[in-house]
């Protein structure tokens, strides 16, 4: 659970999550040298006095900051494909969950059963125990396996809702008239929010 002073992400939940884990700190040191090499480069030119009279040409730094940055991207953009494909595939899911979003709540039905359906409200402000969420709990949760491919079913009634864990890396839409689809696997039991 995010509190007030958390400066990184949350814990990851999942494989998933882990790697998006990754690859913010993958991305993120990129962009720390980034920086780090172009604040030098501006402190020394702004320190630096010397001039070289016979610098006339510059093609082969032109090539090297045209080169560079294209090569950066790349290795930004590799590991961010193979995580968008590895979010969107679907394998073998063991367990089914349809999400329907209403105006102030959440219909679940877990497909794979026979007549289990339940409807989930947020927990009103005046009837929250201590150490209870406010605008986080529900008063019916959902309680799902660990260890299991979990496929998570998700559409609306009325408006376009959003269905989000971010322990798990799950972020999925739910708009009216469609079925959105999307996929988890948990590591470990808890009470994860969204």
């Amino acid at each position: 659970m995010a509190t007030w002073n958390h400066i990184l992400l949350i814990d990851s939940n999942s494989p998933l999550m882990e790697q998006l884990n990754f690859f913010h700190d993958h991305t993120l040191l990129i962009i720390t040298l980034i920086t780090i090499l172009v604040g030098y480069n501006m402190l020394s030119l702004l320190t630096n006095s010397f001039i070289n009279r016979f610098l006339l040409h510059g093609q082969l730094i032109e090539i090297i900051w045209t080169i560079l940055p294209a090569i950066i991207l790349l290795f930004i953009a590799f590991p961010s494909l193979r995580l968008l494909y590895l979010l969107d595939e679907t394998n073998k899911p063991s367990l089914t969950l349809k999400s329907i979003g209403h105006q102030w709540y959440w219909s679940y039905e877990y497909s794979d059963f026979k007549n289990i359906e339940f409807d989930s409200y947020m927990v009103p402000s005046a009837e929250l125990n201590e150490g209870d969420f406010r605008l986080l709990d529900v008063d019916n949760r959902i309680v799902l396996p660990n260890h299991t491919q979990i496929r998570l079913i998700a559409t609306a009634t009325d408006v376009i809702h959003s269905w989000t864990v971010p322990s798990l890396g799950v972020k999925i839409d739910a708009t009216p008239g469609r079925l959105n689809q999307t996929n988890f696997y948990m590591n470990r039991s808890g009470l994860f929010f969204g």
